[in-house]
């Protein structure tokens, strides 16, 4: 398959086939996260309510989460560094075929009622979603300064379609899955094969040519430059884009997994339609305004629109604690969640991908989404024992310590 030329054009003509290759790629990887939203939303929502039914313990629960962005943690630097070296496409299919065999086993498992299994099966279906997480990245290969954020919105706004129906298909699915003799709280899952499968087979044909290899081959010709791709090294400011990333991602996560737990005990008689909706409000506030958070990034400032989400998880986790018994009041926290996510998730990407040159970015990206889920997965382990202890509302204060840490480090970003 052709390639970009980057040598034998004049400038106009550079920046045209630079700028075609990027609007086909934000398509493309807006589509495959569409499809793989369904499969992690349905995860995001069941994980926790297996673990706890299978292994007959709530503080158990955490485990599942913590499951998936373990998986995401250990794949996060080996896919990075396959895709340096093969390209962003191989990365992305590799991780739908981890996602696929790992549903299979997480339906095994809630068959045999077997829990180690159960997090098998998890760990892969998060393996697979550092794949997806690489997305974003593979959005901002090829964008300008101008438009960095903004694209990398799109990519992200595209998985609100998918994470949004993923958690809203537990009741019909449960329906679809007791048709065709599927283990209970597992038929949301068969939803989710047929959109991974459709992910794999997209990204094979359709993300063509690869944005990442692209964007080398431009470097090292010194082309990249016309195409408005600026080359800069910042590292003070990309380890804070790493810090204010991870830090954020750790309070949404902990505070999310947790939810459909406390939510099962407020209401035990709608279990499944209460988290359902919940989860697909909440994941409807991680990537529905993920472009406007885009546009601000690109034209306010990526460090303004980082401390904008640091703002709006203040507000989500102040409401969690004084209210965390109301179901409305829950149900507004873990939207505001969702939004500060987003604006911190958006702008903090946009700014380690500017901070670093391009022969660097898929290890520090590699690094970040490592340090992003792991420190996740350590904070779902513990918000299921925080839970217990003092409660949710006490949990949401705990989280707002690291809200604060991001906060008071900012200023590092600017030098």
């Amino acid at each position: 398959m052709p390639e970009v030329p980057v040598t034998t054009e004049d400038s106009a003509g550079t920046v045209a086939s630079v700028a075609a290759v990027q609007r086909r790629t934000v398509r493309v990887l807006a589509a495959g996260q569409v499809l793989g939203g369904i499969a992690f939303g349905a995860t995001v929502s069941l994980g926790a309510l297996l673990a706890a039914d299978i292994s007959g313990q709530d503080a158990l629960s955490g485990l599942a989460t913590a499951s998936v962005t373990l998986g995401a943690s250990l794949c996060a630097i080996p896919l990075a560094r396959l895709a340096a070296r093969r390209g962003r496409r191989f990365a992305l299919t590799l991780g739908n075929l981890l996602a696929l065999i790992g549903i299979a086993v997480v339906i095994a498992a809630a068959a045999s009622r077997v829990f180690p299994l159960l997090l098998a099966g998890v760990i892969l279906i998060g393996a697979g979603n550092a794949g997806n997480l690489q997305s974003r990245f593979a959005a901002t290969d090829l964008a300008t300064s101008e438009r960095r954020g903004r694209d990398l919105g799109v990519v992200v706004w595209a998985t609100t379609i998918g994470g949004v129906l993923g958690p809203l298909m537990l009741t019909p699915g449960e329906a679809v899955g007791q048709a065709i003799g599927m283990p209970p709280l597992t038929g949301a899952y068969a939803f989710s094969i047929v959109a991974q499968a459709f992910a794999f087979v997209l990204y094979i044909i359709a993300l063509r040519p690869d944005p990442l290899l692209t964007a080398q081959r431009l470097a090292r010709s010194g082309v990249a430059g016309k195409a408005h791709i600026v080359e800069a090294d910042r590292p003070v400011a990309a380890r804070y884009a790493i810090f204010a990333v991870a830090g954020s991602h750790v309070v949404m996560a902990s505070v999310m997994a947790m939810t459909p737990v406390h939510l099962a005990h407020l209401a035990p008689e709608h279990v499944t339609v209460i988290v359902g909706f919940t989860i697909a409000l909440h994941v409807s506030g991680m990537y529905g305004l993920s472009p406007v958070f885009g546009i601000l990034a690109d034209r306010w400032g990526r460090i303004r629109t980082v401390l904008l989400g640091q703002g709006i998880l203040i507000a989500s986790l102040v409401t969690a604690a004084v209210a965390p018994d109301d179901q409305w009041a829950v149900l507004v926290a873990l939207f505001l969640l969702g939004l500060g996510w987003s604006a911190a998730t958006v702008a903090g990407a946009a700014l380690l991908t500017e901070s670093t040159v391009t022969a660097m970015r898929p290890r520090r990206q590699g690094v970040s989404d490592t340090v992003m889920t792991l420190s996740a997965a350590v904070g779902a382990v513990l918000a299921g024992v925080v839970l217990g202890a003092i409660g949710y509302g006490g949990l949401a204060l705990t989280a707002l310590v690291i809200v604060v840490a991001v906060v008071a480090l900012s200023p590092y970003a600017r030098r």
